[in-house]
């Protein structure tokens, strides 16, 4: 099999047409769609909801307390949010702090949760998906990446990491409400795109496929990402989120890097006529 050379053109004239890629990543939502009905997807649903879940259960019942405690500590020392909830508490409306506390909290500690079962989902249930495509829709497609099980527990643990600081440094911006959503997508579009664009290449492309891909197909896995993110409102879509994006960006990647082998093995067999 020919290799692919680092200095492999990024683009071709038929990447460079928005037309080609939208309809291409619109086909990888479809076929992904339609392979999640598989019974061995339907089963790869569970694991990344249980942790979920579980996840949830014990972030609440552990850190709870103390996150409302700390909140309430920090309203106190926040001079416009207690004299604003002196004002509504002496006209005879509700408590501000009352009600902002468990917001904030619930906002501190729910998407934590979400995390940690993307984060499962991209280790362990991505290969799993990966397997699956490559027996069904991608016969033949020979793995040349190297080391992919710690390639992807590292870009996850890093990707969490961004993740879980930037969401608690911009959540005071959370009371201004069009702030608080444009973040909660733009953080989300972040984990989907970082966790899932690698690790649906990292077996089966080498490190200069790789490369490649991620320049060439870069917009379209920010917008597989923003897709997802914005799924991601939807309470229903969490129990399948994890499962269907790593479909979604593999039928993507994969068609991306089958093309693109396609077009090095044209390559070399022209320079051998």
């Amino acid at each position: 099999m020919p290799m692919i050379s680092p200095s492999l053109p990024v683009a071709s004239a038929e990447d460079t047409q928005g037309a080609a890629g939208a309809a291409r990543l619109a086909q990888a939502f479809q076929r992904a769609l339609v392979s999640l009905w598989h019974p061995r997807m339907l089963l790869a649903l569970l694991l990344p909801f249980i942790i979920m879940a579980v996840g949830g259960v014990l972030l609440v019942w552990l850190a709870w307390t103390p996150v409302s405690e700390w909140l309430l500590q920090q309203q106190s020392n926040w001079s416009p949010l207690e004299s604003a909830d002196a004002w509504m508490t002496g006209i005879g409306l509700f408590s501000l702090k009352v009600w902002l506390t468990p917001l904030l909290a619930a906002l501190l500690l729910l998407p934590l949760a979400g995390l940690l079962g993307l984060l499962i989902a991209a280790v362990f249930i991505t290969p799993m998906v990966m397997s699956h495509l490559e027996k069904t829709r991608y016969p033949g497609l020979q793995r040349r990446g190297r080391h992919g099980w710690a390639v992807s527990l590292w870009n996850a643990c890093w990707v969490g990491v961004v993740f879980c600081v930037g969401w608690l440094i911009t959540l005071p911006f959370w009371l201004l409400p069009p702030a608080g959503m444009v973040l909660s997508i733009f953080w989300w579009t972040f984990a989907f795109t970082r966790l899932m664009r690698l690790d649906v290449l990292v077996e089966h492309a080498s490190t200069a496929e790789r490369q490649v891909l991620l320049q060439r197909q870069g917009k379209g896995f920010w917008y597989a990402g923003l897709i997802c993110a914005l799924l991601n409102l939807l309470p229903p879509a969490w129990l399948i989120l994890p499962v269907y994006s790593a479909l979604v960006f593999g039928h993507y990647g994969l068609d991306g890097l089958t093309r693109l082998r396609a077009q090095e093995a044209g390559r070399t067999t022209d320079m051998l006529t």
